[in-house]
């Protein structure tokens, strides 16, 4: 793969045909450092579409400084009231006028390589209309994300391997402008995992980078924000399984499988949650 991962480099251009989307809501301590990374890019992406998701704070006000400071790279839209992270996403979507289009979140970072590798690899395999990499989990910092790559591998991911656990946290997905499918509407939970799983069930390739590209700053089920709902993401992992049989992607007996092991997974979280709050004591 070393060999295959130094061709793709040389074939990069200074600029990526990619549009970054990066949902927006109340957002004002950390999008500075999340538009640093995407900054330091040894690729750049072509644009930047921030989208303030009617945060009724100084978030927009944050936004436009940023836009300031980089004239005609970023754009801002606002949505007139909150929708979520799912809608903001397909707002900065069907603006978008890049072929690929790459997600970020506004409280989360890019290794500095991240555009390189990962759009020398979907433009070099057309037949992928996904792709994700390995991210690491970092404390609370203003630091950038700034390790050594090295050799990475890539990993075909399956259907029935994505139903049975979300595979990519969306600061490592990149797709095609073009797949038929977006994030459903007003989703608040689950909703990244939901649009994987529309994609893989299409017929397209899904693949994902053991590099690790992206810096996570937060727990996946911390105290902190919309992971600290236990309740409500089982609801969301239960009503994608329902979206997918209604969709004929699996059938009956598989959807009475997969509730009995998303059932499983939620007496796994509320463990760790319970765990956590013990622990907190």
């Amino acid at each position: 793969m070393k060999k295959q991962q130094v061709d793709f480099i040389a074939e990069s251009s200074t600029v990526a045909p990619v549009s970054v989307v990066i949902p927006c809501f109340r957002c004002a301590a950390t999008i500075g450092r999340a538009i640093a990374s995407i900054a330091q890019q040894t690729q750049e992406p072509a644009e930047v579409i921030l989208v303030d998701d009617a945060s009724g704070d100084g978030t927009l006000a944050v936004l436009q400084q940023l836009v300031q400071s980089y004239p005609g790279w970023l754009k801002v839209l606002q949505s007139d009231e909150n929708r979520g992270a799912a809608s903001a996403r397909n707002a900065g979507w069907a603006a978008a006028s890049q072929p690929y289009i790459a997600f970020l979140d506004a409280d989360d970072a890019w290794h500095p390589q991240k555009i390189e590798i990962q759009y020398a690899y979907m433009s070099a395999h057309p037949e992928v209309i996904l792709c994700g990499h390995g991210h690491r989990l970092i404390r609370q910092t203003d630091a950038l994300p700034d390790w050594e790559i090295g050799e990475w591998k890539e990993k075909h991911i399956h259907k029935w391997v994505l139903l049975l656990s979300n595979r990519f946290v969306t600061p490592s997905v990149m797709v095609r402008r073009d797949v038929g499918h977006r994030f459903v509407e007003r989703q608040r939970y689950m909703e990244d995992h939901m649009l994987w799983l529309l994609l893989v069930c299409s017929g397209g390739s899904v693949i994902k980078l053991s590099a690790e590209l992206a810096a996570i700053y937060k727990r996946p089920f911390g105290m902190m924000g919309l992971s600290a709902q236990v309740w409500s993401m089982e609801r969301g992992d239960l009503g994608n399984y329902r979206r997918l049989y209604r969709a004929g992607c699996i059938n009956g007996f598989q959807l009475g499988m997969l509730g009995i092991y998303s059932a499983l997974k939620y007496l796994r979280r509320l463990l760790i949650y319970w765990g956590y709050l013990r622990w907190k004591k």
